[in-house]
C-alpha cells in the first residue's frame, strides 16, 4: 500500500507508519497472532502512541482494509476510464488479478475476521463496500453519459462489476489454483471482461 508521504505532518506520518506496520504483521502472522505490542514495536512507536491514534487493534484492521481497497479501486477505475473495448477491459482485469494476488494475504485477514466479529463486518460494509460502490457507480454513470456503456442502472452495474472484480482478485488461489499460469489468468480475465461487456445470452442470427 502506498500510504506514507514525506510531505505529511508528523502525527499523520506516525499514523500511517502504524498502518504500514500492521499490513506487514497481519499478512505475516495473522490478525490474532499480532499483538498491539508487536504493532508498536514494528512501527517504532510507544504502545501508548498507538492507542492515541487508534481505539484498538480492530480499528487498525478496519482502516487498513478501507485504505487498501479504496486505493486498489481508484487505480482500477483510473485505468478503466473511457475504456469500452473487450481487449482493454481484459488487460486491466488481468493486471488487477496479479496486483490483488500480491495483497491476497492481507485481504483474506480482513474478510476472515469480519466473519467472526459483527462490529468489524459492519464497519467494512460501511467503510469499504459502500465507498467502493459509490465510486464505481459514479464512474459508470459518467461512462454512460459519454456513450461508452448503454444506459441502465449504474449502481446495479457497479455492484455486478465489483463482484467480478473480487472474483478476479482472488481467483488464483480460489478458482485457478496456486500453479495457475499467466495464460490461465489471461483467459480468465478475458472471460470476465467478455461476460461483463457482452453478457452470456446468445444474440439472434443477423444481429451484430
Amino acid at each position: 500500500m502506498r500510504i506514507l508521504s514525506q510531505s505529511q505532518p508528523a502525527e499523520t506520518q506516525t499514523r500511517t507508519r502504524i498502518l504500514e506496520a500492521a499490513g506487514r504483521l497481519f499478512a505475516k502472522r495473522g490478525y490474532n497472532g499480532t499483538t498491539t505490542r508487536d504493532l508498536a514495536r514494528e512501527a517504532k512507536v510507544a504502545e501508548g502512541t498507538l492507542f492515541r491514534h487508534f481505539a484498538n487493534k480492530k480499528a487498525i484492521l478496519v482502516e487498513l482494509a478501507t485504505q487498501g481497497w479504496v486505493e486498489i479501486l481508484t487505480d482500477l477505475l483510473t485505468e478503466l476510464s473511457e475504456m469500452g473495448s473487450y481487449k482493454a477491459v481484459a488487460q486491466v482485469m488481468r493486471r488487477r488479478m496479479l496486483n490483488l494476488h500480491k495483497n491476497a494475504d492481507m485481504m483474506r485477514v480482513c474478510f476472515l475476521e469480519a466473519q467472526f466479529h459483527p462490529e468489524l463486518r459492519d464497519r467494512i460494509q460501511e467503510e469499504v463496500i459502500e465507498k467502493m460502490t459509490d465510486v464505481a457507480e459514479a464512474f459508470f454513470e459518467t461512462a454512460m453519459e459519454r456513450g461508452i456503456y448503454r444506459r441502465m442502472n449504474p449502481k446495479l452495474v457497479a455492484q455486478i462489476f465489483l463482484g467480478m472484480f473480487a472474483i478476479a482478485g482472488f481467483s488464483k488461489t480460489t478458482m485457478l489454483g496456486e500453479n495457475a499460469s499467466e495464460k490461465d489468468m489471461q483467459e480468465m480475465a478475458e472471460g470476465l471482461a467478455d461476460i461483463f461487456l457482452n453478457g452470456v445470452l446468445a444474440k439472434p442470427e443477423g444481429v451484430e
